[in-house]
């Protein structure tokens, strides 16, 4: 059970997570061609995912935590183990684990909210376990933030550009045809006159022949 000197941190902590929910959606909704879609990012998609995953972690966990002679830990557990399996779905479907660093400590987060839910299940009273799951609760809910606002900054789309040094999608075939060069017809030779190749001179000077001296003159 959750102490009632919890409520109200457990009611700004849902507050909150439901705002960055909006804000989320907000920078997906602006970004929408690189996050999802055939010319998607998969650095993109991996952002939002996650964000999302974090920030409904945090905002169902606190929001079932307020209902009077509820104990926390249960919801704690159920969202762990579906926030670990959508996590490591994601990470295969999208092979964005070229970090191992961060999915090692995203799955060591949600670890441990299943071991400090496991804990509350046994022993409900226990106030240490309900202030280590508060603690976490709000580590999961500042770097959701954190990626919400990476996604809305387009750091994705900036760590892309870095390493392709191109912002737009691979070329089709028409993109590809456009960018050849035109095809040039080959030179023809120049028109002849009307009548040139058929005009013969008018006399032997004009033709180049010397000209014939006369009887008288020999």
């Amino acid at each position: 059970m959750v102490p009632n000197v919890y409520d109200a941190y457990l009611g700004a902590v849902a507050t909150a997570a439901a705002a960055l929910i909006g804000l989320l959606f907000v920078a997906v909704s602006v970004r929408d061609d690189t996050i999802f879609g055939p010319n998607a990012i998969p650095g993109g998609e991996a952002l939002a995912v996650t964000a999302f995953i974090g920030l409904v972690n945090s905002f169902v966990v606190s929001l079932l935590g307020l209902i009077p002679k509820t104990n926390i830990g249960e919801p704690a557990v159920v969202m762990a183990v579906i926030s670990i399996v959508s996590t490591v779905r994601l990470y295969r479907r999208l092979h964005a684990g070229r970090n191992p660093i961060i999915l090692a400590v995203t799955l060591l987060a949600y670890a441990a909210q299943l071991g400090y839910g496991v804990l509350l299940i046994i022993r409900p009273h226990d106030s240490d376990q309900v202030i280590n799951l508060c603690f976490l609760i709000f580590a999961t809910l500042v770097v959701s933030l954190q990626r919400a606002w990476s996604l809305l900054r387009g750091r994705h789309i900036t760590g892309t550009v870095a390493v392709t040094g191109n912002l737009d999608s691979p070329p089709g075939p028409v993109q590809e045809a456009s960018r050849l060069p035109p095809v040039l017809d080959p030179p023809r030779p120049p028109a002849r006159a009307a009548g040139a190749g058929n005009a013969r001179p008018a006399c032997g000077l004009a033709s180049g022949a010397p000209p014939r001296q006369s009887a008288q003159s020999r």
